[in-house]
């Protein structure tokens, strides 16, 4: 009950700055010049019909509120509006006859009853409800608006924190997978590389769960990360395989989504033959326009390794949900480039944090 009689901010302002120009006009119409005049209007009719008025307004905002409870929909705006009207203009003209009735019963102040007085006295109080019961929707209207369009957003960056974090835990059974099973084939092959391969192993799945749980990370925490798993790589492949960086200070506090730089890694080791002779070089550099660029040269391997394509396609998929464009795959007879879109710091961390507050509240 409490709740429905509270009035909004706009109710209350209304009445405070229209109530005083209502009992004006209805002192005019009973009293006309005399109110220019007589003091006794201001002293005594001023106020009484003022007080009629705070009932009058609260059982009407009584009535307003409890029909917005009852019909709170959008979609109910039609209904909601014939309720009131068909329960605000009858109680508007109770309250008005009321005020005439008390007026020319007791002769207040003199006043003798005109039909002409009670007809301006409805059209004041249908003009002035029409109006504020107007602005009063069309508030009702608008924050019920706003509601909507924040559930929708909620929903969709709910839906995408979820994917987001889906694609992002199916990166570490899939790199650890993988790492067993280079373990596997060391321990047959050379007992020792594959004891230097588990020590390495530990080290860099230890960094993995440290850095790796807001499924983004800034490019220098991936470099570290890259040149510590390209010591597992030269473990198991020794220098068939070589790898450049060069980066721009200026960008390692910008972020990329967690292992994209290991994934790809990995998929050049994956797909490519890898021989001492000619080994496989990969580059990773930084360019204008914030962008990480990974870019090996090209030798196929005849028979394709199998693949449950979470490389390419993970580090994909998380730019689109993250709505960053400039993710590119190039491919020639010689080289194979992916161009990673770097994320300025405040503008990635505000998405995930918006993502993960409301992940933490479901």
């Amino acid at each position: 009950m409490k709740k429905l009689s509270k009035p909004t901010k706009l109710q209350l302002y209304s009445f405070v700055a229209s109530m005083p120009l209502i009992d004006i006009l209805l002192n005019y119409i009973m009293f006309d010049q005399r109110i220019f005049h007589d003091y006794k209007i201001w002293l005594i009719s001023f106020p009484l019909i003022y007080l009629i008025g705070i009932g009058s307004w609260r059982t009407h905002i009584l009535i307003s509120n409890f029909t917005k409870v009852k019909y709170p929909g959008i979609k109910q705006t039609k209904t909601r509006i014939l309720i009131m009207a068909l329960c605000i203009i009858p109680f508007m003209a109770l309250s008005v006859t009321l005020i005439f009735f008390i007026y020319n019963s007791v002769e207040i102040l003199g006043y003798q009853f005109s039909f002409s007085d009670f007809k301006s006295g409805l059209l004041v109080g249908f003009s002035v409800n029409l109006i504020f019961e107007t602005l009063f929707e069309a508030e009702y209207m608008l924050e019920k608006y706003k509601e909507s369009v924040y559930e929708k957003q909620t929903f969709h960056l709910l839906s995408v924190a979820q994917e987001f974090d889906a694609l992002k835990n199916q990166v570490n059974p899939h790199f650890l997978f993988n790492c067993f099973n280079t373990l596997s084939s060391l321990i047959s092959e050379d007992k020792q590389k594959a004891e230097l391969f588990l020590d390495e192993l530990s080290k860099v799945y230890r960094y993995l769960l440290r850095n790796n749980e807001d499924g983004m990370s800034t490019v220098g925490k991936e470099i570290k990360f890259i040149e510590s798993y390209f010591k597992l790589l030269q473990t198991r492949h020794g220098d068939a395989v070589k790898l450049n960086i060069q980066i721009d200070k200026q960008y390692e506090p910008y972020l990329l989504p967690s292992l994209s730089l290991q994934l790809l890694v990995e998929n050049v080791v994956k797909h490519n033959i890898l021989s001492k002779n000619d080994p496989q070089v990969i580059d990773i550099f930084t360019t204008a326009g914030n962008k990480l660029v990974v870019n090996n040269n090209l030798r196929r391997r005849s028979v394709k390794a199998p693949s449950n394509k979470v490389g390419l396609e993970n580090i994909k998929a998380k730019y689109l949900l993250l709505n960053q464009p400039g993710f590119h795959v190039i491919e020639d007879e010689k080289n194979f480039t992916v161009v990673l879109p770097l994320i300025w710091n405040n503008t990635g961390s505000g998405i995930l944090n918006e993502q993960k507050k409301m992940i933490n509240k479901n």
